[in-house]
């Protein structure tokens, strides 16, 4: 059973997600996705009302979760050059890597969870072009004029929010998918910043989850190209996660 992943973002700095040498990974920030997604779930996120005020509440990304890796696994060597690779685990542990340039070593109980099981030690990742689009503030879907009731619940969005959505919402939802994947993949890496970034995912906005079950899916394509825009799915639920 495959879940779309909804959530509003405060910032778009390039470490969550993070876009780096063709592949998105979310390794820190939005515990409650990392550690609920499963392979062949969506993730969809939308900016926050005070993120890129020109185009407030745009599609920033979509993405398709190839593999879900253990904490130990990802901030091992295989992927310490990709910047929001903040940890390692020495001993036991995790420790924040100094001179990371997200987060801090306060952060690393809201991202990886309390020792000694680490229960938020969860990273995502798409490692195939076509399985994910970055846009920033450029997607080419104007959504917000096309799918006014979806824009509007974007847009209202709030941390704690809780509320289900009606069959046309959730329709609205996997339309605007199955248009995002009929769009070009055009790769560009995340704007890393030169120096640590103060902002914290806990700034994040619309926080909530909604369960969305009874939902007729229509099948995305494997290829990642157009279908009519029809999504392919056995089974959709729609989530938009809290903490």
């Amino acid at each position: 059973m495959s879940k779309v992943y909804l959530y509003k973002m405060t910032t778009d700095n390039g470490g969550a997600p993070c876009v780096y040498d063709g592949e998105l990974s979310l390794a820190i920030c939005k515990p409650a996705i990392r550690t609920s997604a499963h392979p062949g779930d969506y993730i969809m996120g939308f900016a926050g009302n005070s993120l890129y005020k020109s185009n407030s509440n745009c599609l920033v990304y979509a993405a398709k979760v190839a593999h879900c890796l253990s904490g130990q696994k990802y901030y091992a060597n295989d992927y310490k050059q990709r910047p929001d690779c903040i940890y390692r685990f020495l001993n036991g542990e995790y420790r924040w890597r100094s001179g990371a340039k997200f987060h801090g070593r306060e952060d690393l109980g809201l991202d990886l969870g309390e020792p000694p099981n680490y229960a938020r030690a969860k990273v995502l990742l798409v490692e195939e072009p076509s399985d994910f689009r970055y846009f920033r503030d450029s997607c080419p879907i104007d959504y917000k004029s096309r799918y006014k009731k979806l824009a509007k619940f974007i847009r209202e969005m709030k941390q704690g929010h809780r509320t289900n959505l009606d069959e046309n919402l959730r329709g609205d939802v996997l339309s605007l998918l199955s248009e995002v994947w009929s769009t070009r993949q055009t790769l560009k890496d995340s704007d890393v910043p030169s120096t640590p970034s103060p902002i914290r995912c806990s700034q994040d906005e619309g926080e909530t989850d909604c369960d969305c079950k009874g939902l007729t899916p229509m099948p995305l394509p494997e290829n990642g190209g157009s279908n009519n825009g029809v999504l392919t799915s056995q089974s959709q639920q729609i989530l938009i996660p809290g903490n």
